[in-house]
């Protein structure tokens, strides 16, 4: 089979497959990176803003990855790699001090009513981003919020004192004992 023909056929010049490859594993991992500096909260879409930041990512990865022109092989190639990146960093996972070095922590970042301003800068969280979580799980008043934790995903788990909070749900939690230290006063 001639070059000419191979190329006609996977819509790819054989030299640009390795480029590909190595696009996707650098992009991925300047994902990762920037994820990391940045929180998890970019990708969360809590706001218009951060909806369009995490279209304007894929559409910047994606088009450094598949190249010009780009092309269906391209894409499939991109996207295997992509995954194999994900299955890899996936059985990394289970050391912790790696998994650590390239995930966020779940962070407090509101504790018995008041909002944790030194975890909420590390964060990247608003007072309008906890507000708006408050108003999502349909409390009415800062007071009956236990405390929120801003989860790796960049979703907002809000926890309410209308049951007692096991110790064990704060695991890992950066900030966590700030609550477990009042865990039983309750601000009127």
């Amino acid at each position: 089979m001639t070059p000419q023909l191979l190329r006609d056929t996977l819509g790819i010049e054989l030299w640009r497959v390795p480029i590909v490859i190595a696009s996707a594993i650098i992009i991925y991992l300047v994902l990762l990176l920037l994820l990391r500096l940045f929180g998890a909260r970019v990708l969360s879409g809590l706001t218009g803003f951060d909806i369009v930041v995490s279209i304007t990512l894929g559409a910047v990865a994606g088009r450094v990855i598949l190249g010009h022109p780009p092309t269906l092989t391209a894409g499939i190639i991109g996207l295997v790699t992509l995954l194999c990146c994900e299955a890899i960093f996936g059985l990394v996972r289970s050391n912790v001090r790696i998994h650590r070095s390239f995930n966020n922590q779940p962070t407090l970042v509101l504790a018995h009513g008041q909002p944790q301003q030194d975890l909420m800068r590390k964060a990247h969280v608003t007072t309008k981003d906890i507000m708006s979580s408050i108003r999502r799980e349909g409390i009415t008043n800062l007071k009956d919020v236990q405390c929120i934790i801003l989860e790796p995903s960049g979703v907002m788990s809000v926890l309410g004192y209308h049951s007692v909070l096991d110790p064990d749900v704060l695991y890992a939690v950066v900030g966590g004992e700030r609550v477990l230290s009042n865990d039983s006063v309750r601000p009127d």
